[in-house]
């Protein structure tokens, strides 16, 4: 992966002082609080699957029983490990989830998660990320992608109907980022609906463990260290699966309600085709990295819950894949 850019020549402020700029922040943080919308929790989302492969629009309707579901399963002579694939972003009436996904939780003591959603709403958490995601030495947007991205940006942010001058302070990534909250504020979907929200919700009222896979700052990080022209590449990722996600929304919901892999695994792939650096960076080393922790979890006292985004368990060298190399039996429930 490319080097990571250099911090604006100001360096790290907090949040309090960028919010004397014309007001600026403010409004960029109105934009980012609107229905909820914590912007780590967007972040984590982002993370999980680059952009928009998780936004499935689900239903009542389309909560039917399955023979299969997006959850698979190690059994051990001691315990159980359950591996869900979670949509990050859902509408209310997207539940009650699948009997068999909230089985699985409720025979789990332990419930792993990416990173602590709480702990991304620490205000140190929220300002670094500003402070990353913002040029803060007079640098704009428009001067650090080509004319073709910031004409496809300029168009896009004009449509949603705010100014371009609103984006022209947000590095590439940042204004993925925003392009994104907009546009599900927009379809009304909300990540406090989502999977891993609502069973992080869950066990936190029950008293259950929670496991976290990495910190928040190396996922802020993920983003903020991608070189320049990796931003762009992530910028236009990011609009181009906007649209993607508008086309293949049908697909997407019955692949995952039914636990279809190879449905969902083309989605991703199509999605990263162009961007195999990207890939790398945002989903196999990940993997790689996740799979001696969820190991470590095997043969415990207690049954386990690991929620990842779906994007892990699909597509080249994921997680599935990676456990079965090792020669763990995993059975698709």
């Amino acid at each position: 992966m490319p080097c990571s850019p250099a911090i604006a020549g100001q360096g790290m402020r907090s949040l309090s002082q960028f919010n004397t700029r014309k007001g600026f922040i403010v409004r960029t943080n109105r934009i980012m609080e609107q229905k909820n919308y914590p912007s780590l929790r967007v972040l984590f989302c982002l993370v999980s699957v680059c952009a928009i492969f998780n936004l499935v629009y689900a239903t009542q309707a389309a909560q039917a029983e399955t023979d299969q579901h997006f959850l698979w399963s190690i059994r051990t002579q001691k315990n159980t490990v359950y591996l869900l694939g979670s949509v990050h972003f859902l509408r209310q009436d997207a539940y009650p989830l699948a009997e068999a996904i909230e089985k699985a939780y409720s025979d789990s003591r332990k419930i792993v998660f990416e990173a602590d959603i709480d702990g991304g709403n620490a205000p140190e958490l929220q300002a670094r990320m500003m402070n990353l995601g913002l040029y803060l030495d007079g640098q704009t947007l428009q001067q650090n992608v080509s004319e073709q991205t910031y004409k496809a940006v300029k168009e896009k942010v004009t449509a949603i109907g705010l100014p371009i001058a609103q984006f022209d302070r947000f590095r590439p990534w940042f204004a993925a980022l925003m392009l994104t909250v907009m546009e599900l504020q927009k379809m009304q979907f909300d990540p406090s609906h989502g999977v891993d929200a609502y069973f992080f919700r869950k066990a936190k009222e029950d008293g259950k463990q929670r496991i976290f896979l990495e910190p928040v700052e190396f996922q802020i990080d993920l983003f903020a260290k991608m070189g320049p022209r990796e931003q762009e590449s992530f910028l236009r990722q990011t609009m181009e699966d906007l649209v993607v996600i508008e086309r293949m929304v049908s697909d997407m919901v019955n692949s995952w309600q039914t636990g279809d892999v190879d449905t969902l695994g083309s989605i991703l792939n199509m999605s990263f085709s162009e961007h195999p650096a990207m890939y790398d960076r945002l989903m196999v080393q990940r993997n790689k990295a996740w799979v001696s922790r969820i190991e470590g979890l095997l043969n415990q006292d207690e049954n386990v819950l690991v929620i990842v985004g779906a994007g892990h368990l699909v597509g080249d060298e994921n997680l599935l894949q990676l456990l079965r190399k090792r020669g763990h039996k995993i059975e698709q429930r």
